[in-house]
C-alpha cells in the first residue's frame, strides 16, 4: 500500500501559536479541516500518513488532545507513540535540547502537551522537525481552530461575529481566542474580574491583527459586555497546576458564571455556548446550559480530531 500524496505549502512548519501564521494559510487549513471531516463522515478511509511516526509527549493528562491525535494519525496509517513524563526524560535527567535532537532522528514530527511554551519552542529549534503545541500555559492553537471551526459551521461565516470569553481572562483559551478573532475579524469581547484581564502584551500582539480585520476588542468585569454576542465561551476557573486557588477563585469568579440569565443577557435568541472541555458543571457553567440546544460542545469536541487532523496533513 502506498502513501497517499497531499500537496502543501506549510510542509516542514511547526505550530507553537498562530501569531506568525496569515490569516489565509489559517483558513486553508480550516478549509482541509472541513474537507477531513466530510470524508469521515463519508466513511471514506486514506492512508496520507503511511510510514509517518509523530511523538506525542504529554506532561499534561489529556482527553481529547489525545484521542484526537492518536486517532487522526493512526487512521491515515501512521505510527503515533505516546509519552509522558513517566516515559522520557524530557526536561529531568536530559535537557529539552537534547531530547528534541534524538526525537528529530527518529520521528517525523512531535507533539507538545506541557507547562512551558518555552519547551515547545526549544523542541522546534532543536529537532528539524515539525512541533505542534498541543496545549501550554500560554496557548492552545489546536483547541481554538477547533472552535472557529464549530462557529463557522453553525453561523455560515466568521467576520463580523461576536465572542464572549467568560471567566478568568489570563488563562490560554483567552489568549489564544483573543489571538484567532483578531485574525479573522471575529469581535472578541472578555467577561472577567479586572483581578483576572488579560495582559497586556497579548492585547499588544492583537491590535494590529483586530485593527486590519475590523475586529473589535473589549474587555470589561460589567454584564453589559455580553451584549450582542453570538457567542458564550468558558473554561475551567482553576487551570491544571492552580489546583491550590480553586476557594479563592470560586469566590472571585462565580459572577461570571454561564448560566442563563447571562445567555438572556446577550439579547439574542441564537447565542450558542461553547467550551473546551473538560466542564466543572455547577462552577464556570450551569448544567442548564452545559445540557441545552444552545451548547455545541459536542460538535466542537469531535472538530479538534479534524483540525488536528488537517494540521498534522498540513505540516507533515
Amino acid at each position: 500500500m502506498k502513501a497517499e500524496k497531499f500537496k502543501s505549502p506549510y510542509k516542514g512548519k511547526s505550530l507553537l501559536n498562530w501569531i506568525d501564521w496569515p490569516q489565509k494559510d489559517i483558513n486553508q487549513i480550516l478549509n482541509w479541516a472541513i474537507q477531513v471531516k466530510k470524508e469521515a463522515h463519508k466513511g471514506e478511509v486514506h492512508q496520507r500518513f503511511l510510514g509517518k511516526t509523530i511523538a506525542l509527549i504529554f506532561e499534561k493528562r489529556s482527553t481529547r488532545t489525545r484521542s484526537s491525535f492518536e486517532t487522526a494519525f493512526g487512521e491515515e496509517g501512521g505510527h503515533p507513540v505516546f509519552m509522558s513524563t513517566d516515559d522520557i526524560q524530557l526536561g529531568g535527567k536530559e535537557s529539552v535540547e537534547d531530547t528534541a535532537r534524538v526525537l528529530g532522528r527518529m520521528f517525523s514530527a512531535i507533539e507538545f502537551r506541557g507547562f512551558k511554551q518555552e519547551h515547545v519552542e526549544a523542541l522546534a529549534k532543536y529537532s528539524g522537525i515539525p512541533v505542534i503545541n498541543g496545549l501550554t500555559d500560554d496557548f492552545h492553537p489546536t483547541q481554538v481552530l477547533a472552535d472557529i471551526m464549530t462557529l463557522k459551521e453553525h453561523f455560515g461565516k466568521l467576520k463580523g461575529l461576536t465572542l464572549c470569553f467568560c471567566g478568568d481572562g489570563r488563562n490560554n483559551m483567552a489568549r489564544s481566542l483573543m489571538l484567532i478573532c483578531s485574525k479573522f475579524g471575529i469581535n472578541f469581547s472578555v467577561f472577567c474580574p479586572k483581578e483576572l484581564s488579560p495582559d497586556e502584551e497579548i492585547q499588544k500582539i492583537c491590535a494590529p491583527f483586530a485593527a486590519e480585520t475590523g475586529a473589535k476588542i473589549t474587555i470589561s468585569d460589567q454584564i453589559s459586555v455580553v451584549k450582542g454576542a453570538d457567542c458564550l465561551y468558558t473554561d475551567v476557573w482553576c487551570s491544571m497546576g492552580e489546583e491550590a486557588l480553586k476557594e479563592q477563585r470560586i469566590k472571585l469568579l462565580s459572577p461570571f458564571q454561564v448560566n442563563k440569565n447571562l445567555m438572556k443577557a446577550t439579547g439574542k435568541n441564537n447565542t450558542i455556548f461553547l467550551h473546551c472541555l473538560p466542564a466543572v458543571k455547577e462552577q464556570e457553567v450551569t448544567e442548564e446550559v452545559f445540557e441545552s440546544p444552545e451548547s455545541k460542545v459536542w460538535d466542537q469536541a469531535e472538530n479538534r480530531k479534524h483540525t488536528i487532523k488537517a494540521i498534522m496533513l498540513a505540516l507533515i
